[in-house]
């Protein structure tokens, strides 16, 4: 095979579309705690960035091989091509560079620590832990209809607070707050993800969030993921920190409706899309709110 094709399989299998959800709240997390201290400490930004991508990219991988294995991948798959499912790679080899990245982010993790100290070291083990019971162990989260929840601890509120932690030294029940509502809309991907895959994960055994509520209230769940953010980040930011962020309410407003409209099919990768597009946009924003005060 030659070099390129390989490096676009693995290019596919890292799903780099989902990154953003890992990289925008360490971003924000950053940001926040650069704004109330007024201190930037880069080196740290810059690892916990690069750990946080590591580990979305090993779950990632683990959840191509896994999916495939359990048979959740067939033919009639709806959403992207998966590299396992579709033979371009053995469950062994996907399995063996997901440890690779989840190894290279324990190693970067180890420099976390001695900034952040032992706080930083329960977070990083647990997104390790996380990442892999997404799609690994007896009974994986992404099976069941704790996915969403875990997608908010871990894509929100570990994330930003974790980020926010490095640059403070201490908690912040702000950056909690934040962590929360960016969270809400990473898991809104998920269970949109889980509203166009809801005929294959039935006939799969999975019972995920979409199963257990049926689709109908899904959609409203969807909806509330994504304008729920909005009147937390009111709760624990002034006026002036939200500020530009309040320009992502109509496109999720937007999105909310859209979503209503489709029904399971590939139409919903598109949505998906523009659901994650949603994070990257409220998360930037409000990071160029907060940076008008320091820069």
């Amino acid at each position: 095979m030659l070099p390129f094709a390989r490096v676009r399989i693995w290019w596919m299998a890292v799903r780099p579309k989902t990154l953003t959800l890992a990289a925008t709240p360490v971003v924000v997390g950053t940001v926040l705690g650069w704004h109330d201290t007024g201190t930037f400490h880069a080196a740290a930004f810059w690892v916990a960035l690069i750990c946080a991508l590591l580990i979305q990219t090993g779950t990632n991988l683990f959840n191509d091989a896994a999916d495939a294995q359990s048979g959740n991948d067939g033919p009639d798959r709806l959403g992207p091509t998966r590299v396992t499912a579709s033979g371009l790679a053995t469950p062994r080899a996907v399995k063996r560079a997901a440890m690779l990245t989840f190894a290279l982010a324990f190693v970067g993790g180890l420099y976390l620590v001695t900034i952040g100290g032992w706080p930083i070291l329960a977070v990083g083990i647990a997104s390790l832990v996380a990442g892999w019971l997404y799609s690994g162990g007896p009974r994986p989260l992404s099976h069941t209809a704790w996915g969403e929840v875990a997608v908010v601890l871990f894509f929100g509120v570990a994330a930003v607070a974790g980020s926010d932690y490095l640059q403070r030294g201490a908690l912040s029940w702000v950056a909690v707050g934040v962590g929360l509502a960016l969270g809400l809309h990473a898991a809104a991907v998920l269970l949109l993800n889980n509203l166009r895959d809801h005929d294959s994960d039935r006939r799969a055994g999975r019972r995920t969030l979409v199963q257990l509520i049926g689709t109908r209230r899904a959609y409203w769940t969807y909806a509330l993921l994504l304008l729920a953010p909005f009147p937390l980040l009111a709760l624990g930011l002034s006026v002036e920190a939200v500020g530009l962020g309040w320009l992502v309410l109509p496109i999720c407003l937007w999105l909310a409706w859209r979503g209503s409209q489709l029904q399971p099919s590939p139409m919903m990768n598109t949505q998906l899309a523009l659901t994650a597009f949603a994070q990257v946009l409220l998360g930037g924003l409000l990071s160029v709110s907060l940076l008008r005060d320091v820069v």
